[in-house]
């Protein structure tokens, strides 16, 4: 995996939010952004305690005399757009905010090994200039302004004592931007002076990360004391590789990925492509112009979902991974997704489904409850407890159900599957195969 993968899967995290669906300055939703890793100049930040100026990553790598390190500072620069009539006078004409921010992305690279790594470490200031774009379209003058960024990247090494030859390794990115022209008064007025969705990219040389979220026993009490501020830094590139580290400001699984059916970005990294996509679509004509007049990324957008055939369409519906093919490979050591041996025989039945272990027969297998056999059919008592239950099971306290089935999961605990006794809508839900599930030690024999 190239850095430019990594840069692909950081991009989820530095546009969440950018423009969200309906993707139109008129949605209340896209009026309130920037709200994921923004380090505010320290002015303002001294004003409103919950601001903060840094962002900081720890973690620990293992390595081999003298490591280098080099840290990619990812944000983005607030681009305030002003156009001088709001509304174009033309009939028909979308709406044109008469304020709205876009964004320039920045990358800063600050590099450091060798003893200096080691010891004072590296304090490199930055600077993004600022400045002014003025565009005349038919309907308005539209001036773009940007306010110069200043700040600092510290990166260090800290040796940790035993065998293993392992270090803590620390960046931190701070805002230093000076005061503005005009006073600080609230955080809309703040944030052109912002560094935002701040996220470091982070590789090694002559060394290897440790997974801060899945440490080795030796290296679990180093990763504890580790303080990450604003990110988390998790495992990047192909699975089971542990040069790259990516710190941002949304917690991510190690060796994160983004689906190769995504036709590219909706600036909602957490919803569904296929959703956003189908209800991109459904806009009206008019909706889309005003999404389209709303930014450029948002009309990029917009023609992107427009031009998607049938065949990419159906990409986005229905994938299956093969979750074998880990670092174990398919099927080996520790993979979640190997196929049970009772499915040999019939590899079209999934590892997970009853019919592919013979062992297993949810309409004729029981568990003992309080000393006694429960079975399809037994009648019990429900006991949700509140160890585990939720506020609707609470209410079914004291109910008589039937057992449907008894269930393992791929742990092999067992489970229930029960209708109401009194509900009236019971055949209608088991001709649906939709029950209410507990634990054995949820129900009493009835």
């Amino acid at each position: 995996m190239s850095l430019d993968d990594v840069r692909r899967i950081a991009d989820a995290v530095l546009y969440e939010g950018y423009v969200l669906y309906p993707y139109r300055a008129s949605a209340q939703k896209n009026r309130s952004r920037w709200q994921f890793g923004v380090l505010m100049p320290p002015a303002y930040a001294a004003a409103d305690p919950s601001e903060s100026t840094t962002a900081q990553a720890e973690c620990v790598f293992e390595h081999a005399d003298y490591p280098a390190i080099d840290v990619i500072v990812r944000f983005l620069q607030v681009q305030r757009r002003t156009a001088a009539e709001a509304a174009p006078g033309t009939a028909g004409a979308p709406e044109v905010p008469g304020v709205w921010d876009e964004a320039v992305e920045r990358e800063i690279h600050v590099a450091a090994g060798g003893a200096t790594l080691f010891g004072e470490g590296v304090r490199e200031p930055f600077a993004v200039p600022g400045g002014e774009d003025r565009e005349a379209t038919a309907d308005a003058q539209v001036v773009r302004t940007r306010r110069q960024l200043t700040g600092m990247v510290d990166v260090r090494a800290t040796e940790l004592p035993g065998p293993w030859q392992a270090a803590r390794l620390t960046v931190r990115v701070r805002n230093e931007t000076g005061t503005s022209p005009e006073p600080l008064a609230d955080r809309d007025q703040a944030l052109p002076s912002a560094l935002v969705a701040v996220h470091l990219i982070i590789t090694v040389s002559g060394g290897a990360f440790v997974s801060m979220t899945d440490p080795p026993e030796w290296a679990a009490p180093a990763a504890a004391e580790c303080e990450n501020i604003g990110c988390w830094p998790v495992l990047a590139g192909p699975a089971g590789a542990r040069d790259i580290t990516l710190a941002a400001p949304i917690i991510l699984p190690d060796y994160p990925e983004v689906a190769k059916e995504s036709a590219g970005e909706l600036y909602d990294g957490t919803e569904i492509d296929e959703i956003l996509t189908l209800r991109t679509l459904a806009l009206t004509d008019e909706e889309k112009d005003a999404a389209r007049a709303t930014d450029p990324r948002a009309a990029a957008l917009i023609d992107r979902v427009e031009s998607m055939d049938a065949d990419a369409l159906r990409r986005l519906h229905g994938t299956i991974r093969d979750f074998g093919a880990g670092p174990g490979g398919p099927g080996g050591p520790g993979a979640v997704g190997a196929t049970s041996p009772a499915a040999g025989d019939d590899a079209s039945v999934p590892w997970w489904d009853p019919e592919a272990d013979e062992s297993v027969s949810p309409s004729t297998d029981s568990v003992l409850v309080a000393g006694q056999p429960v079975a399809r059919g037994s009648r019990v008592t429900l006991r949700p407890g509140a160890r585990r239950a939720d506020a609707q099971d609470m209410f079914l306290v004291g109910r008589t159900a039937i057992v449907e089935a008894v269930l393992l999961d791929v742990d092999n605990t067992p489970y229930l599957a029960v209708s109401l006794e009194d509900d009236p809508a019971a055949d209608l839900h088991a001709a649906h195969g939709r029950f209410l599930y507990f634990m054995p030690d949820e129900v009493e024999p009835a």
